[in-house]
């Protein structure tokens, strides 16, 4: 009496198909690879290429903290570091974290034109001195 006839509904609420199933977890590797796989990609290439341009004279910091200066490149693998007076240690160039500072190397022949013009400033000063 008071119970109402309960009717079958029509088939429609089922599960997704085949590509549309799968819609959800490419959006999920497509952010995954903006937010996080390719900054990771090209932090590693700036590293790679950081590690590959260390020449003596540059100021590193050690992957266990030690500041020193590149006094030798020994080989594609190795530098040696000197990390005081007289205190010299073999790094391997995977362990170099931090090129702190690059040294320029300089001829006397190819000085910037500033660099030329103090020289040419400073004879002129002894010059008058004498």
């Amino acid at each position: 009496m008071f119970v109402s006839p309960a009717y079958a509904q029509a088939a429609g609420g089922g599960a997704a198909g085949g590509f549309e199933a799968f819609i959800p977890l490419i959006l999920i590797f497509v952010v995954f690879y903006f937010l996080l796989i390719r900054p990771q990609q090209k932090k590693m290439k700036e590293q790679k290429a950081m590690l590959a341009a260390i020449r003596r004279g540059d100021k590193v910091i050690t992957g266990g903290g030690i500041i020193g200066t590149v006094s030798k490149v020994i080989d594609d693998h190795e530098v040696s570091v000197e990390i005081a007076d007289g205190v010299k240690v073999r790094v391997r160039r995977e362990l170099i974290s931090t090129v702190l500072s690059k040294t320029q190397p300089v001829d006397d022949d190819k000085k910037p034109d500033a660099a030329k013009a103090a020289n040419e400033d400073d004879d002129k000063n002894k010059k008058k001195k004498k």
